[in-house]
């Protein structure tokens, strides 16, 4: 499967493919799950924001019976436009079961470089399964509570403000919505997480304002944007962020052994073969 939508640049979008088949190449490994995250996926990028590629890759399977490992990840060059690196499969089953939520993330990205579906769908119902919702209230909450801190007085920088707002949605939408894989859009969170009307028309003039407005470019924040995520964070500190069950009361061997058993498959499915020699 494939989704980029037509507002990137195709050159950028070709050099990120370039960079997931070198390193497919160069490593042995396949690559199921490569999306966008950051700015452009959480639906709020500046006219230079940078290109934030994630992936999931697959070593071969000789390769996870080896009892000198490799690392359990890639990274690619650091550049200016692109920010491309990924997770082994074996560190992303591990993140999940303790219900790491940059995964989850990934796995709602509106934007897919190349994925299998099957992959993606599995992982999503194993994050449903054994994910804590109040690990990711707690997640969050502090991201949320940092960057709202940063706000200057007077003079909040756009991206601060929207590194603040998202986290935000994100407890809102678990407030009020089952299960545990938010949607990574912002707009669509608040339309989930049922909120104002005047919230929603609010955030879509400062969506507006950030997609003119330079990476670190000040803007002035309305108040009814300020009032949701003070109140949604204090909401959160409070206790009252998700009605899940807590991470003590989980079964954790049982969540342990169900990434396991999607581990195993995994590997049995997309792992690369060996060759002669190599």
């Amino acid at each position: 499967m494939r989704s980029i939508p037509p507002s990137m640049d195709p050159v950028v979008v070709a050099t990120i493919d370039d960079r997931l088949d070198a390193v497919a190449d160069r490593e042995r490994v396949a690559i199921p799950w490569a999306i966008e995250s950051g700015s452009r996926a959480w639906g709020f990028p500046s006219p230079d924001s940078d290109y934030d590629c994630r992936f999931v890759y697959v070593r071969t399977a000789e390769a996870y019976l080896d009892p000198w490992p490799r690392r359990d990840v890639i990274e690619t060059p650091l550049d200016a436009v692109l920010d491309v690196n990924g997770w082994d499969l074996v560190k992303t089953v591990r993140l999940l079961v303790k219900g790491n939520a940059t995964l989850v993330e990934w796995l709602a990205s509106p934007i897919v470089y190349r994925g299998d579906g099957v992959f993606r769908d599995e992982l999503l119902v194993l994050a449903q399964d054994v994910v804590d919702r109040a690990g990711l209230v707690r997640h969050y909450a502090h991201v949320g509570s940092a960057q709202h801190a940063g706000w200057a007085d007077g003079g909040r920088g756009l991206k601060k403000a929207f590194y603040a707002l998202r986290p935000a949605a994100v407890l809102r939408w678990l407030r009020v919505q089952p299960g545990a894989a938010p949607p990574m859009d912002l707009r669509t969170l608040l339309v989930q997480g049922e909120a104002s009307d005047a919230l929603r028309e609010a955030v879509d003039e400062l969506v507006a304002l950030k997609a003119v407005t330079r990476e670190m470019g000040p803007g002035a924040v309305p108040e009814v944007i300020s009032r949701f995520v003070a109140d949604e964070l204090e909401r959160a500190r409070a206790g009252g962020g998700s009605s899940g069950p807590l991470a003590e009361s989980r079964d954790r061997r049982e969540a342990r052994e169900r990434a396991a058993e999607f581990f195993r498959s995994a590997v049995e499915r997309y792992a690369p073969v060996r060759t002669v020699g190599a």
